[in-house]
């Protein structure tokens, strides 16, 4: 579609033409469940084999239609403010952070022997009794402050926010108005995502929202299950429970499927599945559960769709494993539906209608290469530069959620940070908040000197590109040494640098960027090869070189046939990483 039909179509929607006549559906009621059979009896349908449901969910109108072939034909491509922006913060909080147990406490509090489950006995009660939504109702981050965070976090020099809307636990942290269990009615009793995109805006910061309860209708399992030895063995936790349970008690009226969902545990895996650290379970279809399925994807489906009509954000992001959420297999195993696409077009239509044209993107984790998307890499960085699609680099300091005893080090976030940037992608962190919703010491203290180092440097990685190589330095295996994978920590920041290493950016100046990841000793002679005259990278003659910072007037460089040379000087301006600006 060409942009004049695209602007025609924006004109007649901001007219009001079409927008008063669309409205959300009302949530259809949870169809009849049947009674379970026993674990592991009934295999799991041929999702391979099957054909895609067709969701009976409208969107609102607009010239994307709910299919990938209307998607990548309409999106004008990802907005010039990601490339700009290069450096976000993960906001990744919510309920889970009252067990100070790092990830996953909400399902790992039904699985003895996890470091979860012993802290929730001791600090709350056994799960029979105390669960999950007991967790919900008592959660108050009381020194939550998102206008104050969100000044912190662009004084570190971040651009965006990827903001939590509703982890694997299915509590929504916005005033939902599909899922009773959120954040407005229960615990803290406050419309968060309101908060933190309005602090968002106020900053000057782009913000996406995060969505990860495609998992949820299999990540429960275990709360439907019972303690296997000890005092409590064969209680049932409070996943078992039932609406008419409630009576008289303080969750009366809040349905405890629309939390823990329904007993899958008859297909084969999937109880086995429940008690891995992460798995899902294997791929296929739920069969005996079909309609509650489709009614389970339009339900995920209508609470995105509910933040991007009442909150607008500049992107959506839907946790999973696979191509796309509900493609039957990986996270998204069970059904295999239509449900991204509609979420999509609603979402593309809707900022036409609102903002004159589609400068918004769509996350989606592990999916080749689509037009309308945005890829992510979780924990680890590519070796080589990345230009097919557009991705965010993502790893939280310690873990996703807080426990106790992180490392706290600024100069393997600044690595991080250099090494995405390098191969033409973007940086999100995670620095996670005590569960009252302050920062620690250590993690206040580590992003004041991130951001000392990108006002000194950002130069170099605000609106950049990757040059023809990401970097030169020691190999391994015949390839850069690189940070190691995995999550922020002692690992990472023990990790040694030598003054060979380098990571090359392309400014949107017009010059070459050289990051030198360790700082070299006073009036140590540099060498970086790629930029010898004889290998002719830069395709002419080296003009200047400045080290960003340095305030004296001269830096003694030469140019030979083998290398650029830099003679370091007496001072550096930086506790990390130097970068040298090349002309």
């Amino acid at each position: 579609m060409n942009n004049r039909v695209i602007a025609l179509c924006a004109g007649l929607l901001l007219a009001g033409q079409v927008r008063a006549e669309f409205h959300l559906p009302a949530l259809p009621p949870i169809p009849e469940i049947p009674a379970p059979r026993p674990i592991d009896s009934m295999p799991l349908g041929n999702s391979a084999a099957a054909p895609e449901i067709k969701l009976d969910l409208p969107i609102a109108p607009g010239p994307f239609e709910p299919t990938w072939a209307s998607i990548e034909k309409n999106y004008p491509g990802a907005p010039s403010w990601l490339r700009e922006a290069k450096f976000g913060i993960w906001v990744h909080f919510g309920p889970q952070a009252a067990g100070q147990s790092g990830d996953w406490y909400a399902r790992r509090i039904y699985a003895p022997g996890t470091l979860a489950y012993e802290n929730h006995l001791k600090n709350a009660g056994h799960p029979s009794e105390f669960g999950y939504k007991e967790v919900l109702r008592d959660w108050n981050p009381a020194k939550l402050d998102p206008a104050a965070l969100v000044q912190i976090y662009r004084d570190a020099g971040a651009r965006f926010l990827i903001i939590q809307g509703v982890h694997h636990d299915n509590f929504d942290l916005w005033n939902s108005q599909y899922q009773p269990w959120n954040s407005v009615r229960l615990g803290p009793k406050r419309d968060l995502l309101g908060e933190w995109s309005r602090a968002a805006r106020a900053a000057g910061l782009h913000y996406g929202v995060t969505f990860h309860h495609e998992y949820t209708w299999w990540w429960w399992q275990n709360a439907f299950s019972a303690d296997q030895e000890g005092p409590k063995t064969g209680v049932p936790y409070d996943g078992n429970l039932a609406l008419a349970d409630g009576k008289g008690k303080w969750w009366e009226g809040l349905d405890p499927r629309l939390l823990y969902t329904v007993n899958l545990r008859e297909y084969a895996g999937v109880s086995e599945a429940a008690m891995s650290p992460w798995n899902p379970p294997p791929a296929g279809l739920f069969t005996r559960h079909a309609a509650y399925a489709k009614w389970y994807a339009t339900w995920w489906a209508l609470r995105i769709m509910d933040v991007i009509d009442h909150y607008d954000p500049d992107f959506i992001y839907t946790d999973g494993t696979g191509t796309q959420p509900f493609e039957g297999s990986h996270t998204g195993t069970g059904v295999k539906a239509d449900a991204m696409q509609r979420v999509i077009a609603h979402y593309y239509n809707r900022a036409l209608e609102r903002r004159e044209k589609v400068d918004t993107f769509s996350v989606i984790k592990f999916r080749p290469k689509t037009n309308g998307t945005v890829n992510t890499e979780e924990h680890g960085i590519p070796s080589d530069i990345k230009i097919d699609q557009p991705w965010i680099a993502e790893a939280p300091v310690g873990d996703w959620f807080y426990a106790p005893n992180f490392t706290y080090d600024s100069g393997m976030v600044i690595r991080y940070i250099i090494e995405a940037v390098a191969r033409d992608g973007n940086a999100g962190i995670c620095v996670s908040l005590l569960p009252d919703g302050s920062l620690d010491a250590g993690s206040a203290r580590m992003l004041r000197e991130v951001g000392e180092w990108m006002r000194c440097n950002g130069q170099g990685i605000y609106g950049s590109r990757a040059w023809v190589r990401p970097g030169e330095g020691e190999l391994i295996d015949g390839k850069l040494k690189m940070l190691p994978g995995g999550k922020l920590g002692k690992k990472q920041a023990d990790f040694v640098f030598g003054p060979e290493d380098f990571r090359f950016t392309l400014g949107k100046d017009g010059a070459l960027y050289a990051f030198c990841l360790a700082v070299p000793a006073p009036e140590t002679e540099l060498k970086l090869t790629s930029l010898g005259a004889t290998a002719n990278l830069l395709g002419k003659p080296i003009r200047t070189v400045t080290l960003l910072g340095h305030t004296a007037p001269t830096l003694a460089w030469r140019q030979t046939p083998d290398a650029l040379v830099i003679t370091s000087p007496s001072t550096m301006p930086c506790a990390t990483a130097i970068v040298f600006k090349i002309d």
